[in-house]
Protein backbone atom coordinates (compact mmCIF):
# COMPACT_ATOMS: atom_id res chain seq x y z
CA UNK A 1 0.00 0.00 0.00
CA UNK A 2 1.45 3.25 -0.96
CA UNK A 3 0.84 5.72 2.09
CA UNK A 4 -0.11 9.55 0.78
CA UNK A 5 -1.20 10.14 4.73
CA UNK A 6 -0.53 12.26 7.48
CA UNK A 7 -1.13 11.23 11.29
CA UNK A 8 -3.34 13.62 13.11
CA UNK A 9 -1.21 15.46 15.44
CA UNK A 10 -1.67 17.91 18.16
CA UNK A 11 -1.26 20.98 15.91
CA UNK A 12 -3.43 20.00 13.59
CA UNK A 13 -6.11 20.96 15.97
CA UNK A 14 -5.44 24.46 17.18
CA UNK A 15 -7.29 26.28 14.72
CA UNK A 16 -10.25 24.57 13.87
CA UNK A 17 -13.63 25.96 15.86
CA UNK A 18 -15.33 23.15 17.62
CA UNK A 19 -17.76 23.00 20.17
CA UNK A 20 -20.40 21.01 21.23
CA UNK A 21 -23.83 22.91 21.50
CA UNK A 22 -26.34 20.25 22.12
CA UNK A 23 -26.69 16.70 24.09
CA UNK A 24 -29.47 14.80 24.82
CA UNK A 25 -29.29 12.81 27.48
CA UNK A 26 -31.60 10.89 29.62
CA UNK A 27 -32.20 7.97 26.86
CA UNK A 28 -33.26 4.50 28.02
CA UNK A 29 -30.80 2.80 25.52
CA UNK A 30 -27.88 2.92 23.18
CA UNK A 31 -28.12 4.98 19.91
CA UNK A 32 -28.28 2.43 17.02
CA UNK A 33 -29.03 4.90 14.05
CA UNK A 34 -29.73 8.09 12.42
CA UNK A 35 -30.71 9.87 9.43
CA UNK A 36 -31.18 13.35 8.61
CA UNK A 37 -33.99 14.91 6.22
CA UNK A 38 -34.10 18.45 6.33
CA UNK A 39 -34.94 20.04 9.32
CA UNK A 40 -35.71 16.70 11.18
CA UNK A 41 -33.37 14.07 12.90
CA UNK A 42 -34.60 10.32 13.07
CA UNK A 43 -32.68 8.19 15.80
CA UNK A 44 -33.02 4.71 16.16
CA UNK A 45 -32.58 2.76 19.63
CA UNK A 46 -31.50 -0.79 20.85
CA UNK A 47 -34.65 -0.98 22.73
CA UNK A 48 -36.64 -0.76 19.49
CA UNK A 49 -37.60 2.67 19.24
CA UNK A 50 -37.51 5.63 16.28
CA UNK A 51 -37.77 8.90 17.29
CA UNK A 52 -38.12 11.90 15.47
CA UNK A 53 -36.34 15.30 16.52
CA UNK A 54 -36.98 18.77 15.33
CA UNK A 55 -32.98 20.04 14.80
CA UNK A 56 -33.92 22.82 16.14
CA UNK A 57 -35.75 22.59 18.78
CA UNK A 58 -32.56 20.27 19.58
CA UNK A 59 -30.15 23.30 19.68
CA UNK A 60 -32.42 25.72 21.33
CA UNK A 61 -32.32 26.58 25.16
CA UNK A 62 -34.97 23.86 26.14
CA UNK A 63 -34.61 21.68 29.09
CA UNK A 64 -34.21 18.04 28.65
CA UNK A 65 -37.82 16.91 30.09
CA UNK A 66 -39.39 18.88 27.36
CA UNK A 67 -37.18 17.86 24.95
CA UNK A 68 -37.97 14.28 25.59
CA UNK A 69 -41.84 14.73 25.96
CA UNK A 70 -41.68 16.45 22.48
CA UNK A 71 -40.27 14.08 20.00
CA UNK A 72 -42.63 11.24 18.48
CA UNK A 73 -41.40 7.84 19.28
CA UNK A 74 -42.01 5.08 16.98
CA UNK A 75 -41.80 1.24 18.11
CA UNK A 76 -40.91 -1.75 16.00
CA UNK A 77 -39.25 -4.69 16.84
CA UNK A 78 -35.69 -5.28 17.43
CA UNK A 79 -32.84 -3.07 17.82
CA UNK A 80 -32.60 -0.46 14.31
CA UNK A 81 -29.42 -0.75 13.02
CA UNK A 82 -29.92 1.01 10.12
CA UNK A 83 -32.86 4.14 8.85
CA UNK A 84 -32.90 5.71 5.21
CA UNK A 85 -35.12 8.49 4.37
CA UNK A 86 -36.44 9.25 1.16
CA UNK A 87 -39.12 11.98 0.20
CA UNK A 88 -41.91 10.45 2.07
CA UNK A 89 -40.98 7.34 3.27
CA UNK A 90 -38.37 6.01 6.37
CA UNK A 91 -37.10 2.55 5.85
CA UNK A 92 -35.65 0.75 8.71
CA UNK A 93 -33.71 -2.54 9.42
CA UNK A 94 -33.75 -4.44 12.67
CA UNK A 95 -32.32 -6.75 14.60
CA UNK A 96 -35.34 -9.00 13.93
CA UNK A 97 -34.29 -9.62 10.47
CA UNK A 98 -37.07 -7.35 9.11
CA UNK A 99 -36.99 -3.81 7.39
CA UNK A 100 -40.18 -1.51 8.17
CA UNK A 101 -41.53 0.83 5.98
CA UNK A 102 -43.06 3.95 7.16
CA UNK A 103 -44.94 6.91 5.96
CA UNK A 104 -43.90 10.26 6.52
CA UNK A 105 -46.43 13.19 6.97
CA UNK A 106 -46.83 16.63 8.52
CA UNK A 107 -49.38 17.26 11.06
CA UNK A 108 -51.26 20.19 11.83
CA UNK A 109 -48.09 21.94 13.66
CA UNK A 110 -45.33 21.34 10.71
CA UNK A 111 -44.40 18.34 12.63
CA UNK A 112 -43.84 15.12 10.68
CA UNK A 113 -45.08 11.79 11.92
CA UNK A 114 -44.58 8.56 11.24
CA UNK A 115 -47.19 5.45 9.78
CA UNK A 116 -46.50 2.25 9.55
CA UNK A 117 -46.82 0.79 5.69
CA UNK A 118 -45.15 -2.65 5.47
CA UNK A 119 -42.73 -4.84 6.84
CA UNK A 120 -40.57 -6.80 4.51
CA UNK A 121 -40.73 -9.36 3.30
CA UNK A 122 -44.81 -8.65 3.28
CA UNK A 123 -47.13 -10.96 3.10
CA UNK A 124 -48.04 -11.40 0.23
CA UNK A 125 -44.58 -11.45 -1.10
CA UNK A 126 -44.25 -14.47 1.22
CA UNK A 127 -47.38 -16.22 0.27
CA UNK A 128 -46.77 -15.92 -3.27
CA UNK A 129 -43.21 -17.59 -3.24
CA UNK A 130 -43.86 -20.02 -0.31
CA UNK A 131 -45.95 -21.97 -2.63
CA UNK A 132 -43.48 -22.59 -5.60
CA UNK A 133 -40.98 -24.81 -4.76
CA UNK A 134 -38.25 -22.81 -6.69
CA UNK A 135 -38.24 -19.90 -4.01
CA UNK A 136 -36.91 -22.01 -1.25
CA UNK A 137 -33.79 -22.05 -0.30
CA UNK A 138 -31.96 -24.45 2.14
CA UNK A 139 -30.57 -22.50 5.59
CA UNK A 140 -29.92 -25.10 8.31
CA UNK A 141 -29.83 -28.91 7.77
CA UNK A 142 -33.43 -29.54 8.70
CA UNK A 143 -35.02 -26.18 7.16
CA UNK A 144 -35.41 -24.23 4.35
CA UNK A 145 -37.15 -20.54 3.68
CA UNK A 146 -37.75 -18.64 0.93
CA UNK A 147 -35.27 -16.67 -0.56
CA UNK A 148 -36.82 -13.10 0.10
CA UNK A 149 -36.41 -13.94 4.23
CA UNK A 150 -32.98 -12.42 6.10
CA UNK A 151 -32.39 -14.81 8.45
CA UNK A 152 -30.47 -12.66 10.34
CA UNK A 153 -30.11 -9.34 12.05
CA UNK A 154 -30.62 -6.43 8.49
CA UNK A 155 -27.54 -4.04 9.54
CA UNK A 156 -27.55 -1.63 6.84
CA UNK A 157 -29.70 0.30 4.18
CA UNK A 158 -29.19 2.56 1.13
CA UNK A 159 -31.45 3.97 -1.55
CA UNK A 160 -31.03 4.55 -5.20
CA UNK A 161 -30.53 8.01 -6.14
CA UNK A 162 -34.06 7.75 -7.60
CA UNK A 163 -35.51 6.02 -4.76
CA UNK A 164 -37.04 3.16 -6.41
CA UNK A 165 -34.12 0.56 -5.26
CA UNK A 166 -33.56 -0.30 -1.36
CA UNK A 167 -30.25 -2.34 -1.23
CA UNK A 168 -30.14 -4.47 2.30
CA UNK A 169 -27.34 -6.21 4.02
CA UNK A 170 -27.31 -8.96 7.00
CA UNK A 171 -25.05 -10.87 9.33
CA UNK A 172 -26.94 -13.66 7.20
CA UNK A 173 -24.34 -13.01 4.67
CA UNK A 174 -26.71 -12.05 2.18
CA UNK A 175 -27.45 -8.49 -0.29
CA UNK A 176 -30.95 -8.22 -1.37
CA UNK A 177 -32.79 -5.33 -3.38
CA UNK A 178 -36.61 -4.72 -3.26
CA UNK A 179 -38.82 -2.26 -4.81
CA UNK A 180 -39.86 0.29 -2.84
CA UNK A 181 -43.76 0.67 -5.45
CA UNK A 182 -44.52 -2.75 -4.11
CA UNK A 183 -41.83 -3.60 -1.61
CA UNK A 184 -41.17 -6.59 -3.13
CA UNK A 185 -38.09 -8.72 -3.13
CA UNK A 186 -36.58 -8.65 -6.65
CA UNK A 187 -33.06 -10.09 -6.01
CA UNK A 188 -31.28 -11.51 -3.28
CA UNK A 189 -27.36 -12.55 -3.51
CA UNK A 190 -27.12 -15.67 -1.34
CA UNK A 191 -23.11 -16.01 0.20
CA UNK A 192 -22.02 -12.39 -0.95
CA UNK A 193 -19.80 -13.22 1.85
CA UNK A 194 -17.86 -15.07 4.14
CA UNK A 195 -19.08 -13.73 7.40
CA UNK A 196 -21.51 -11.29 8.16
CA UNK A 197 -21.81 -8.47 6.22
CA UNK A 198 -22.00 -4.80 8.17
CA UNK A 199 -21.85 -2.09 5.71
CA UNK A 200 -22.90 -0.64 2.35
CA UNK A 201 -22.46 1.70 -0.13
CA UNK A 202 -24.52 2.55 -2.97
CA UNK A 203 -22.87 4.94 -5.93
CA UNK A 204 -25.02 6.66 -8.50
CA UNK A 205 -23.81 4.28 -11.27
CA UNK A 206 -25.34 1.77 -9.64
CA UNK A 207 -22.08 -0.30 -7.91
CA UNK A 208 -22.80 -1.68 -4.50
CA UNK A 209 -20.06 -1.60 -1.93
CA UNK A 210 -20.51 -4.26 0.95
CA UNK A 211 -18.37 -4.90 3.90
CA UNK A 212 -18.12 -7.54 6.04
CA UNK A 213 -16.24 -9.03 9.16
CA UNK A 214 -14.65 -11.71 6.91
CA UNK A 215 -12.01 -8.44 5.98
CA UNK A 216 -13.13 -7.77 2.81
CA UNK A 217 -15.07 -5.10 0.60
CA UNK A 218 -16.85 -6.04 -2.76
CA UNK A 219 -18.11 -4.30 -5.52
CA UNK A 220 -21.48 -5.51 -7.12
CA UNK A 221 -22.46 -4.18 -10.38
CA UNK A 222 -25.70 -5.05 -12.56
CA UNK A 223 -25.24 -6.90 -15.95
CA UNK A 224 -25.58 -6.07 -18.91
CA UNK A 225 -29.23 -7.14 -19.01
CA UNK A 226 -29.91 -4.98 -15.82
CA UNK A 227 -31.71 -8.26 -13.77
CA UNK A 228 -29.20 -8.97 -11.08
CA UNK A 229 -25.50 -8.19 -9.71
CA UNK A 230 -22.53 -9.74 -9.98
CA UNK A 231 -19.34 -9.34 -8.17
CA UNK A 232 -16.68 -7.20 -10.41
CA UNK A 233 -14.11 -6.62 -7.57
CA UNK A 234 -12.91 -7.97 -3.85
CA UNK A 235 -10.67 -4.65 -2.42
CA UNK A 236 -8.77 -6.61 0.63
CA UNK A 237 -6.67 -4.22 2.75
CA UNK A 238 -7.79 -4.19 6.52
CA UNK A 239 -6.79 -6.46 8.95
CA UNK A 240 -9.95 -7.26 10.71
CA UNK A 241 -13.89 -6.71 9.62
CA UNK A 242 -15.01 -3.72 8.24
CA UNK A 243 -17.55 -2.21 10.07
CA UNK A 244 -18.19 1.00 7.82
CA UNK A 245 -18.48 2.36 4.23
CA UNK A 246 -18.56 5.81 2.72
CA UNK A 247 -17.80 7.82 -0.64
CA UNK A 248 -16.74 10.50 -1.53
CA UNK A 249 -18.92 13.20 -3.01
CA UNK A 250 -17.61 12.53 -6.57
CA UNK A 251 -17.81 9.48 -5.54
CA UNK A 252 -14.63 8.64 -7.20
CA UNK A 253 -12.97 8.13 -3.11
CA UNK A 254 -13.99 5.41 -1.18
CA UNK A 255 -13.16 5.44 2.85
CA UNK A 256 -13.60 1.44 5.05
CA UNK A 257 -13.36 2.00 8.23
CA UNK A 258 -12.32 -1.66 10.52
CA UNK A 259 -11.87 -3.21 14.03
CA UNK A 260 -8.18 -2.69 12.85
CA UNK A 261 -8.58 0.83 13.80
CA UNK A 262 -7.99 1.90 10.21
CA UNK A 263 -9.52 4.17 7.61
CA UNK A 264 -8.44 2.71 4.23
CA UNK A 265 -8.48 5.03 1.24
CA UNK A 266 -9.58 3.22 -1.90
CA UNK A 267 -9.15 5.68 -5.15
CA UNK A 268 -10.78 4.91 -8.47
CA UNK A 269 -8.25 4.84 -10.95
CA UNK A 270 -8.66 5.84 -15.38
CA UNK A 271 -9.59 2.64 -15.69
CA UNK A 272 -12.04 2.52 -13.07
CA UNK A 273 -10.48 0.18 -10.09
CA UNK A 274 -10.68 0.84 -6.88
CA UNK A 275 -6.70 0.69 -5.09
CA UNK A 276 -5.55 1.26 -1.76
CA UNK A 277 -3.84 4.66 -1.81
CA UNK A 278 -3.52 5.53 1.85
CA UNK A 279 -4.54 4.79 5.85
CA UNK A 280 -5.85 6.91 7.99
CA UNK A 281 -4.26 6.59 11.54
CA UNK A 282 -5.27 8.02 14.84
CA UNK A 283 -7.83 6.44 16.40
CA UNK A 284 -7.26 4.09 19.33
CA UNK A 285 -10.05 1.68 18.55
CA UNK A 286 -12.41 -0.30 16.16
CA UNK A 287 -14.18 2.74 13.76
CA UNK A 288 -17.51 2.37 14.40
CA UNK A 289 -19.36 4.43 11.75
CA UNK A 290 -17.90 7.36 8.53
CA UNK A 291 -19.56 10.09 7.25
CA UNK A 292 -18.70 12.42 4.41
CA UNK A 293 -19.36 15.90 3.24
CA UNK A 294 -17.32 17.79 0.35
CA UNK A 295 -13.88 17.05 1.10
CA UNK A 296 -13.82 16.31 4.81
CA UNK A 297 -14.52 12.53 6.21
CA UNK A 298 -15.99 12.30 9.45
CA UNK A 299 -15.07 9.31 12.35
CA UNK A 300 -16.67 7.50 15.04
CA UNK A 301 -15.12 5.06 16.66
CA UNK A 302 -14.91 3.03 20.06
CA UNK A 303 -12.81 5.05 21.58
CA UNK A 304 -15.11 7.13 22.63
CA UNK A 305 -13.92 10.07 20.03
CA UNK A 306 -14.87 11.66 16.74
CA UNK A 307 -11.94 12.64 14.34
CA UNK A 308 -12.80 15.05 11.43
CA UNK A 309 -10.24 14.30 8.24
CA UNK A 310 -9.40 16.69 5.59
CA UNK A 311 -8.02 15.32 2.30
CA UNK A 312 -6.04 18.16 0.19
CA UNK A 313 -3.56 17.19 -2.63
CA UNK A 314 -4.22 13.34 -1.45
CA UNK A 315 -3.19 14.12 1.70
CA UNK A 316 -4.76 14.16 4.98
CA UNK A 317 -4.83 15.37 7.95
CA UNK A 318 -6.73 14.96 11.33
CA UNK A 319 -8.48 18.78 12.30
CA UNK A 320 -9.80 18.27 14.97
CA UNK A 321 -10.65 15.26 17.63
CA UNK A 322 -14.13 15.43 19.52
CA UNK A 323 -14.46 14.24 22.99
CA UNK A 324 -17.20 14.06 25.11
CA UNK A 325 -19.48 10.32 24.43
CA UNK A 326 -18.91 8.29 27.54
CA UNK A 327 -18.98 5.26 24.97
CA UNK A 328 -18.18 4.21 21.87
CA UNK A 329 -19.51 6.69 18.71
CA UNK A 330 -22.38 3.98 17.45
CA UNK A 331 -23.15 6.56 14.19
CA UNK A 332 -22.79 9.88 12.82
CA UNK A 333 -23.96 12.70 10.17
CA UNK A 334 -22.02 15.31 9.31
CA UNK A 335 -24.10 18.44 7.22
CA UNK A 336 -23.74 22.06 6.77
CA UNK A 337 -24.57 24.71 9.07
CA UNK A 338 -27.09 26.83 6.99
CA UNK A 339 -27.95 28.97 9.99
CA UNK A 340 -24.15 30.44 9.94
CA UNK A 341 -22.85 33.01 7.30
CA UNK A 342 -19.55 30.54 6.85
CA UNK A 343 -19.64 28.44 4.36
CA UNK A 344 -17.07 26.40 6.27
CA UNK A 345 -19.43 25.82 9.24
CA UNK A 346 -20.80 21.75 9.57
CA UNK A 347 -22.96 20.60 12.33
CA UNK A 348 -22.25 16.90 13.00
CA UNK A 349 -25.13 14.28 15.16
CA UNK A 350 -23.17 11.34 17.10
CA UNK A 351 -24.87 8.20 18.69
CA UNK A 352 -23.35 6.87 21.13
CA UNK A 353 -23.46 3.38 23.32
CA UNK A 354 -23.57 6.07 26.46
CA UNK A 355 -27.26 6.79 25.68
CA UNK A 356 -26.38 9.74 24.55
CA UNK A 357 -27.31 12.31 21.11
CA UNK A 358 -24.53 15.17 20.85
CA UNK A 359 -25.21 18.07 18.26
CA UNK A 360 -20.98 19.59 17.64
CA UNK A 361 -20.79 22.67 15.81
CA UNK A 362 -17.56 23.03 13.51
CA UNK A 363 -16.09 25.69 11.88
CA UNK A 364 -12.90 25.83 9.40
CA UNK A 365 -10.77 28.58 8.74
Amino acid sequence: MSYAITSCSQDDTTFVYHRCIATIEGLSSYISSLAIRGQFLYTGSSDKNIRLWNRNGITSNVDQETLLANNMVITGNGAVKSIVVSADKLFSAHQDHKIRVWKISTDETQQNKLTHLATLPTLGDRAFKILIPKHHVQVRRHKKSTWIHHLDTVSALALSDDGLYLYSVSWDKTLKVWQTTDFKCIESVAGAHDDSINALALSSNGDVYTGSTDKKIKIWRKTSEGDHHTLVSTLEKHKSGVNALALSTDQTILYSGGSDRLIVVWEKTNGGDMVAVGALKGHSKSIMCLSVVLDLVCSGSADETIRIWRGVDKCYVCLVILEGHRGPVKCLAMVKDHDEPSDTSYLIYSGGLDCNIKVWQITIP
